[in-house]
């Protein structure tokens, strides 16, 4: 699976850099499948299962992408981007660009506000759903806001009404015959197929495990006094069917759009409170009147929580549009 992940990642590189370079005649399923030895078919079911669509469609979704920037960024005309990005004409990258974004390559020059790219969550950092620059290429004093879409996966975790914060939680579920944070942990850790795990060791980066925020379904109210459970598990695909600790909840998460914000690699012991202020900051300042989103808070979706201090801090919360 890890080998797998490595292959696709390279094949996502070759995919941007033939976009980039107008090369489409290596960005056909037969050329990119022929690259790793596989038939177009199994090449096809296997991106399928890891990205949560077509092959197609995140080609198309990743040429909007790269034009979009090109379209904020730039003073080239709109049919000159539609072309070099791969459309073949004016017509046919405005109806792509509406579909994907609900507004038309005009509209969005004029007023840019945030968008959901709609592609892909990387290989090696499975919570985007789109391609993004490495977060070790940020500068520390930046958090960076997007907008992205994760696919449906399930949620294997435990959960908690009456705590506050990670130390807390932990605190708590210890009262709890087997739930502790090593059985807990030991337990996720042996789980196979999580999404998020790159293999990293205890205290070391990638295990899989991630903390998150779960608006509850019956509406159960926290210790907060809103309807909000504190939750730590994995993530696993959306047809994972394996063991399930007796201890553990499974729960489906349908696919969803998310704002993420996102602050680079930072040092722990002399860092931690200050990037911790620093995304709060960025959270409670965000503008959601200036984009189509709004915070979603229905029963069932999720708020995911990653501390990695070799990769990044970042809180994804759901939205869903006005």
């Amino acid at each position: 699976m890890s080998e797998w992940r490595r292959q696709i990642q390279r094949i996502i590189d070759e995919i941007d850099r033939g976009i980039l370079s107008g090369n489409s005649s290596e960005l056909t399923l037969q050329s990119l499948s022929a690259r790793l030895g596989y038939s177009a078919y199994h090449f096809s079911r296997r991106f399928r299962e890891y990205s949560g669509m077509q092959l197609r469609d995140y080609l198309r979704y990743r040429r909007l992408a790269l034009a979009l920037r090109e379209l904020r960024d730039t003073d080239r005309g709109i049919l000159e981007i539609a072309l070099d990005y791969g459309f073949s004409s004016h017509e046919a990258f405005t109806r792509a660009f509406r579909e994907a974004y609900g507004l038309t390559p005009s509209d969005y020059r004029l007023h840019p506000v945030p968008l959901a790219l709609r592609t892909i969550l990387r290989p090696f950092d499975c919570y985007l759903a789109e391609h993004t620059e490495r977060s070790d290429s940020m500068p520390a004093s930046e958090v960076k806001t997007y907008f992205v879409t994760i696919p449906a996966h399930r949620f294997l975790h435990i959960r908690n009404y009456e705590s506050i914060g990670y130390w807390d939680f932990w605190q708590k579920q210890s009262l709890i015959p087997g739930q502790d944070c090593e059985t807990i942990c030991g337990l996720l850790e042996s789980i196979p197929g999580k999404l998020d795990d790159l293999g990293g060791k205890e205290n070391d980066s990638g295990s899989g495990q991630v903390m998150a925020f779960l608006n509850d379904p019956a509406g159960r109210i926290c210790s907060w006094g809103i309807p909000l459970a504190e939750c730590y598990g994995v993530r696993l695909p959306a047809d994972y069917d394996g063991p399930v600790p007796p201890q553990m909840l499974l729960m489906d998460v349908p696919e969803g759009e998310y704002v993420v914000f996102e602050h680079g690699p930072f040092d722990y012991e002399t860092q931690n409170g200050a990037v911790e202020r620093k995304i709060e900051a960025a959270m409670a300042a965000f503008d959601y009147a200036a984009s189509s989103y709004r915070l979603d808070t229905a029963p069932g979706r999720i708020f995911y929580f990653h501390h990695d201090c070799k990769r990044y801090w970042k809180y994804v919360r759901p939205v869903c549009r006005k």
